[in-house]
């Protein structure tokens, strides 16, 4: 959890730092035209090239995908924090689990270790299930159950992490579309024969700004997302190795009833 909460922090301080870092720019760019041209050239207003300015001028379409990017990252940070809490060992194959199935097996009794896995739910305690369902029929059958169940166990682990892949995806074509839009209204103002340099300048801004903010989403969740997907892929073959040593003995266990 620890691990977890810091991502966070790092995630959140990438973001806002990014911009903070592009929002002083233009002020820094002000100073320096001010110190070199004296007040006769005052330096632009932060007001005016500040980020939520530029988000406000960039029109309807602008402001909508500006949205979208705000949601794409939401979502992002959304489901990097469930895939973190839930792709972990106490959750996948908790060794309280084990030690049950393992003190059923070791007394020959297939129905205790099938109701430990029925009072622990999770990917692990289904797919024993799936095998101690079909003890009566053989180790062939309880072999194919459990692969059948741990391959649908595994897609289901998968798809949690395929939303992180396609917030870090849709961020920056969602950045490019901005700038094409922002592009068109650069050249649209060359367009009127005389154009002004200032509202040039700001409709280059609007679309570079949101390139910026596309790549400032997806850098990182694509990182966290090749991070959960390596441990969930570790953790996937452990419990497997580790399904496979619980129902080894099956081949000669006998069913208890009560």
């Amino acid at each position: 959890m620890k691990r977890l909460v810091m991502s966070a922090v790092m995630f959140a301080s990438l973001t806002v730092g990014s911009v903070m870092a592009q929002d002083a720019a233009p002020a820094a760019a002000g100073a320096a035209i001010e110190a070199n041209a004296g007040a006769s050239a005052p330096a632009p207003s932060k007001s005016s090239t500040g980020f939520f300015a530029v988000i406000g001028g960039s029109g309807w379409l602008g402001i909508l995908l500006w949205l979208a990017l705000f949601g794409c990252g939401g979502a992002a940070i959304y489901f990097i924090v469930d895939s973190s809490v839930l792709i972990r060992p106490q959750k996948i194959m908790p060794q309280s689990l084990i030690d049950k199935v393992k003190g059923g097996m070791a007394e020959g009794d297939v129905m205790k270790a099938l109701h430990a896995c029925e009072t622990e739910p999770g990917p692990m305690a289904n797919i024993l299930s799936a095998g101690f369902s079909h003890v009566e029929e053989g180790f062939d059958v309880i072999q194919e159950s459990i692969g059948a169940a741990a391959d649908l166990e595994t897609e289901r682990i998968m798809q949690k992490l395929t939303w992180i892949s396609v917030c870090a995806n849709l961020s920056p074509m969602l950045g490019l579309l901005g700038t094409v839009q922002g592009m068109i209204m650069a050249f649209k103002t060359l367009a009127t024969g005389a154009p002004d340099v200032g509202a040039l300048a700001l409709a280059i801004s609007q679309a570079l700004w949101t390139t910026a903010g596309g790549l400032t989403i997806a850098i990182p969740t694509i990182t966290f997302y090749y991070s959960i997907r390596n441990n969930a892929n570790r953790l996937i073959l452990r419990m497997q190795a580790m399904t496979m040593e619980l129902i080894k003995d099956l081949r000669n266990v006998e069913v208890v009833n009560d």
